[in-house]
């Protein structure tokens, strides 16, 4: 497995595994397969693995901290706080208060079974506290030895900074995909390539989109949050069937999956990237790692931007987007 640094020095496979999709918001629910994919990932040499408390909601958590049981020392633990839900999965908001966040932190540290996270990220910024506040309590965790390593999801770059100035940050999350090229127009990227952050992309395969495993809504589970998602519906699906038939264009001719080559474009950005995508089976795994050994070279690579150039893709990333990118 190759590996990668994100910032302050924090070593992690050159693919991590999201494992969102295991317990929430994709359907289709097994625990012993999800645990045997985390399993394949960590003898397979995977070592991030990225959950947070808001996945279940909670049981995202539970199932991860089984998986480990017994091999905590082969990874490093990323979960995250602050989209608050209750246990039925109903939403409160986005809560970045000081005291919530050490509540949370509590909590997420008892679910996994574990002494410390390895990085914990403020999952969404909270409009009605300012940064410093959050990220004071993320400090006073570090300090406590609770936490090693902090991130932030879905930040503006101006955000970025002012989290950084309390406490280094060592990895901005965000969504970064060929349908999803915000942090190359908004400024975050830049941003964390100047404070020396590493980068850590979500949803790098558009949601399973850049697969071609969808024609059509029928291809999603009933209870799949995608099919009211903006992008796989109606026109919008249609037109985005279009730049993935482009995209499988050329990773046939290059003798890839679609997913390899979306993988591989996201791999190559830069040695400080470090893709999340997330699956619940051993295949899909292992077919995504096939991508560490896609070499893409500045004619293919120029190929790709313009098959799926910035805002190639047709509809927003969220039905509401007043939470991504403060």
């Amino acid at each position: 497995m190759q590996s990668r640094r994100l910032g302050q020095g924090l070593v992690v496979s050159a693919e991590g595994l999201g494992c969102m999709g295991m317990s929430d918001f994709y359907g289709g629910r097994d625990e012993q397969a999800a645990i045997d994919t985390i399993h394949t990932a960590l003898d397979l040499g995977v070592t991030l693995l990225d959950t947070a408390d808001m996945y279940g909601p909670f049981t995202n958590e539970l199932l991860v901290g089984k998986a480990i049981a017994g091999r905590r020392d082969e990874v490093v633990l990323a979960t995250k706080f602050g989209n608050e839900r209750r246990p039925d999965g109903s939403w409160v908001g986005i809560n970045g208060r000081p005291e919530y966040v050490d509540a949370a932190c509590d909590a997420s540290l008892r679910r996994l079974g574990v002494d410390v996270i390895d990085l914990y990220y403020q999952h969404r910024v909270d409009r009605r506290v300012p940064v410093e506040e959050t990220w004071g309590a993320l400090k006073g965790l570090v300090e406590a030895g609770k936490v090693r390593h902090l991130g932030i999801s879905e930040a503006a770059p101006a955000t970025i900074r002012r989290a950084h100035a309390v406490h280094p940050v060592t990895a901005v999350q965000s969504e970064w995909s060929l349908w999803t090229r915000d942090p190359e127009e908004n400024g975050v990227l830049a941003t964390t390539r100047e404070l020396g952050i590493g980068f850590v992309p979500y949803s790098p395969l558009g949601r399973g989109f850049l697969s071609g495993r969808f024609r059509s809504a029928d291809d999603m589970d009933a209870d799949d949050f995608r099919r009211s998602h903006p992008r796989f519906q109606g026109d919008n699906f249609v037109k985005n069937l279009e730049l993935v038939g482009r995209i499988t264009e050329i990773a046939r001719e290059k003798g890839v999956s679609p997913s390899q080559l979306a993988l591989a474009w996201v791999l190559a950005q830069g040695d400080d990237v470090v893709p999340i995508p997330g699956t619940k089976h051993v295949g899909y795994l292992i077919e995504n790692l096939g991508a560490l050994d896609v070499r893409l070279t500045a004619d293919d690579l120029a190929r790709i931007d313009a098959a799926a150039p910035f805002g190639g893709a047709a509809g927003d990333r969220y039905a509401d987007m007043s939470n991504v990118n403060i």
